[in-house]
């Protein structure tokens, strides 16, 4: 199994950036894929990007193509997502999500292990 720690979150004023970080405990995070989602309040999960074991690829949604970007760091244990260009409608919170299956998923039930969430609120 594999815990998972998000930070990074906060207020932003739309048009600023933000990074968030997923810690990983517990297992080899090298053989994760990782991914990050959202939930806004109301609605529900959704994908934003996923990165492969070896962060050979990516996946965004079309909705943050260009302006977030999902990096790790596997000796650090740590998954990254950059995000630029903030909007309010990107107001939510965000998940990191862990599964040993290869490729990538861009669905949550791709996924077996979950963070607590970190919350995102940019302002207009």
């Amino acid at each position: 199994q594999v815990q998972l720690v998000e930070s990074g979150g906060g207020l932003v004023q739309a048009g600023g950036s933000l990074r968030l970080s997923c810690a990983a405990s517990g297992s080899t995070f090298s053989n994760y894929r990782m991914g990050w989602f959202l939930q806004a309040p109301g609605k529900e999960r959704e994908f934003v990007a996923a990165i492969s074991r070896a962060a050979i690829t990516t996946l965004y949604s079309d909705s943050v193509k260009g302006r977030f970007t999902i990096s790790r760091d596997n000796a650090k244990n740590t998954v990254y997502l950059q995000m630029s260009s903030l909007k309010p409608e990107d107001t939510a919170v965000y998940y990191c999500a862990a599964d040993s299956t290869r490729g990538l998923d861009n669905r949550p039930a791709g996924y077996d292990y979950w963070g607590q969430g970190t919350q995102v609120t940019v302002s207009s």
